[in-house]
C-alpha cells in the first residue's frame, strides 16, 4: 500500500474524529486523518469545551476568593482579576490538549493530511492537490455555530463562543442571545468576571429539552448570581456603534419592538452541522433537511464506504456521543459489535452548580405514557454538600413504576457532571433504583445523594 493508499480516511480531527482515526489504529488498519487547523483536536479542543472549562474553572476560582473564601474562614485580602493571566491559562490548557492528540497520532502511527478533505470520489479523498484512497471514509468534521438573521456575527462585538473565549478585557454589559448549554457557561464566566449579564431567550424557559423543574431551578439559582433573563423574547436585529451593540427585541408571541445596548453580544442559539466543502453532493451523499447527514444503524450514508458521526449527523450534538460513534464505527468496521446506547449518553451544563442529566424527563415520560415513580434528595441535606458551602440543587431519579428500572436521573449541584456517571453506568447495565440503593456510598462523598434519592424512590430515604 503506497503513501496515498489507507484502510480509512477520518475527515476531520475532533473528539469524534481523532478518537475514531486512534481506535482504526488499534485494530490494525493503515488511519489517516484530515485536519485543516494547524493544531489537531477540532472545536472542542481549540475553541471549545476545553477553553471554556479552563475559563470556567478560572472564574470560579476568582468567584470564590472574592466572595466565597470568608465563609471557610480564609481571608483574601485585595483580590484583582489578571486578565491576560487568566488568558494565559485557558490557552496553557489548550495547547497540552491538542499536543497530546499530536502525540497519540504519532503513537498510533496515523498520517496526518494537513489541509481541507473533499471527497472527490468513491473511496477518494482530496487534500490540497494530492488525492489519497481509502477503502473507508468517515466523515467527523463536526458543526459551527448557528446564524441568526439580523444580527451579523463580527468576533469583535457580536461574538459567537470562540470570540467569548478571547475578549481582550472585561466588558461593562453583554447579551447573550439564547438560554442553552453554551450561553449560560459563557455568560457565568464574564458575569463572574464582573460583566452585568443579560440572557435573552425565545422561549419561555432556559436549557430546552432538561427536565422542566431542574431548568426552573437553575433560572432561579443563575439569577440570585446575578444573572438577568429576559425569556419569550426574540432578537430581530443588531447594529454596531463606536461603543457598542444597539439590539432590537421583540416578543416571541408577537408585541411591541424595544431596544437594548451592550457592549459585547454573544450569539449562542445553536450549532449546525459543518458540511459545506466536503463534496457530498457531487458524490451522491444524502443529507435531511437540516443538513445532517444521513445515516443508518451503522453509520452507512448511502454511498458504500463514506460513513458519518457525531454532529454532522443525527442526535445530541456532544463531544462524548461523538467519540463513542468513533469508537463503535471503528470496531464495525473491523468485523466487531460495536454499539452506542443513546439511552444512557449524560448532557452536563457547566455553570455553578452543574446541571447533568442522563436518560428520559418527566415530561418525556409523561407524553410517551410510562407509569414511573419519582426519587429526589436535596444536596441541603448532604454532608459533604454542606462541608463544600455547596447545598444548592438535588438529584432526582426516575423509575419504572412497575419493573423499577432507572429511566432518567437529573442533578443540579455541585460537581454534577462527576456525579452522574454512576447513574449512566446504572442505567447502560439496566439498574433499577433499588440497585443504586443497596450499593454502599463512601460518606461523607456528594454521591451519596444519589444513594438517597433511589431510597426515596421506594419513599425510604435516610437523611429527610
Amino acid at each position: 500500500m503506497s503513501d496515498q493508499e489507507f484502510d480509512v480516511i477520518v475527515i476531520g480531527s475532533g473528539p469524534g474524529g481523532y478518537v475514531c482515526a486512534i481506535r482504526c489504529a488499534q485494530l490494525g488498519f493503515k488511519t489517516a486523518c484530515v485536519e485543516e487547523r494547524e493544531t489537531l483536536g477540532g472545536t472542542c479542543l481549540n475553541v471549545g469545551c476545553i477553553p471554556s472549562k479552563a475559563m470556567l474553572q478560572a472564574s470560579e476560582k476568582f468567584e470564590e476568593a472574592v466572595h466565597g473564601l470568608d465563609k471557610f474562614g480564609v481571608q483574601t485580602g485585595d483580590v484583582a482579576l489578571d486578565l491576560k493571566g487568566f488568558m494565559a491559562h485557558k490557552d496553557g490548557v489548550v495547547a497540552d490538549n491538542v499536543k497530546g492528540v499530536e502525540f497519540l497520532f504519532k503513537k498510533n502511527k496515523i498520517a496526518w493530511l494537513k489541509g481541507r478533505g473533499k471527497i472527490t470520489a468513491k473511496g477518494e479523498v482530496t487534500v490540497g492537490d494530492t488525492a489519497y484512497k481509502a477503502k473507508h471514509i468517515v466523515i467527523a468534521t463536526g458543526s459551527d455555530s448557528m446564524p441568526l438573521p439580523g444580527v451579523d456575527v463580527d468576533e469583535k462585538r457580536i461574538v459567537t463562543s470562540t470570540g467569548a473565549l478571547a475578549l481582550a478585557e472585561v466588558p461593562k454589559t453583554m447579551v447573550v442571545i439564547g438560554g442553552g448549554y453554551i450561553g449560560l457557561e459563557m455568560g457565568s464566566v464574564w458575569q463572574r468576571l464582573g460583566a452585568k449579564v443579560t440572557v435573552v431567550e425565545f422561549l419561555d424557559r432556559i436549557t430546552p429539552g432538561m427536565d422542566g423543574e431542574v431548568s426552573k431551578q437553575m433560572l432561579r439559582i443563575l439569577k440570585r448570581q446575578g444573572i438577568d433573563f429576559k425569556l419569550g423574547t426574540k432578537v430581530t436585529g443588531a447594529t454596531v456603534g463606536k461603543s457598542g451593540v444597539t439590539l432590537t427585541l421583540e416578543p416571541a408571541k408577537g408585541g411591541d419592538t424595544e431596544t437594548m445596548e451592550a457592549d459585547i453580544v454573544l450569539l449562542s442559539i445553536g450549532r449546525k452541522p459543518h458540511t459545506e466543502g466536503l463534496g457530498l453532493e457531487e458524490v451522491g451523499v444524502k443529507v435531511d433537511d437540516r443538513g445532517r447527514v444521513e445515516i443508518d444503524g451503522q453509520f452507512r450514508t448511502n454511498v458504500e464506504g463514506i460513513y458519518a458521526i457525531g454532529d454532522v449527523v443525527r442526535g445530541a450534538m456532544l463531544a462524548h456521543k461523538a467519540e463513542e460513534e468513533g469508537v463503535a464505527i471503528a470496531e464495525l468496521l473491523a468485523g466487531q459489535a460495536g454499539h452506542v446506547n443513546y439511552g444512557a449518553i449524560p448532557g452536563v451544563v457547566y455553570t455553578f452548580p452543574e446541571v447533568a442529566s442522563v436518560g428520559k424527563t418527566e415530561e418525556q415520560l409523561k407524553e410517551e405514557g410510562v407509569d414511573y415513580r419519582v426519587g429526589k434528595f436535596p444536596f441541603s441535606a448532604n454532608g459533604r454538600a454542606r462541608a463544600m458551602n455547596a447545598t444548592d440543587g438535588f438529584v432526582k431519579i426516575l423509575a419504572d413504576a412497575k419493573t423499577d428500572r432507572v429511566l432518567g436521573v437529573h442533578i443540579i449541584g455541585a460537581e454534577a457532571g462527576t456525579i452522574i456517571a454512576e447513574c449512566g453506568m446504572a442505567m447502560e447495565f439496566s439498574a433499577s433504583s433499588e440497585d443504586i440503593a443497596r450499593t454502599c456510598h463512601a460518606h461523607p462523598t456528594l454521591n451519596e445523594a444519589v444513594k438517597e434519592a433511589a431510597l426515596a424512590v421506594d419513599k425510604r430515604p435516610i437523611h429527610i
